[in-house]
């Protein structure tokens, strides 16, 4: 059974070793352990591309290791066509950009009701599935 669906940066803040974004790495990880969540393979290309190269500060393998170690007993929802043609529906209704529309289509597919994201818009409900950035209030160094 799948709670939440979560977002990249929730997967990069929780693998993070950069002591400025240590309370939002401790808000992750408690999200990760206690949570019932899914995630797709888009979120894990963009894990792994944004954390072995995109950002200022590359994140180490083994912290990148251990994350995908934890997805890999997770629910990883699969890249569809049908994944595809609901994200681009998402996407008109909503006036999203295509990714977050294929985070929302992922997300409902997988039955979750709440996306812990810090890029879609707090509070907003797409399609009964409703955005919650778990980060809102913590304070960044």
């Amino acid at each position: 059974m799948t709670d939440a669906f979560i977002d990249t940066n929730v997967l990069l803040y929780a693998a993070s070793t950069a002591p400025e974004e240590a309370a939002k790495a401790k808000v992750a990880c408690t999200l990760i352990e206690s949570s019932r969540f899914a995630v797709s393979v888009q979120i894990l290309q963009e894990f792994y591309v944004n954390g072995t190269g995109k950002l200022a500060r590359k994140i180490p393998t083994d912290r990148l290791e251990l994350v995908l170690a934890l997805l890999r007993q997770r629910r990883v929802e699969p890249l569809t066509m049908e994944l595809f043609e609901e994200a681009l529906r998402i996407r008109a209704r909503f006036q999203l950009s295509y990714w977050d529309a294929a985070v929302v289509a992922a997300a409902k597919r997988t039955g979750a009701k709440l996306i812990y994201s810090e890029d879609l818009a707090h509070g907003q409900f797409y399609d009964g599935v409703q955005v919650v950035n778990p980060f809102l209030g913590v304070p960044t160094s």
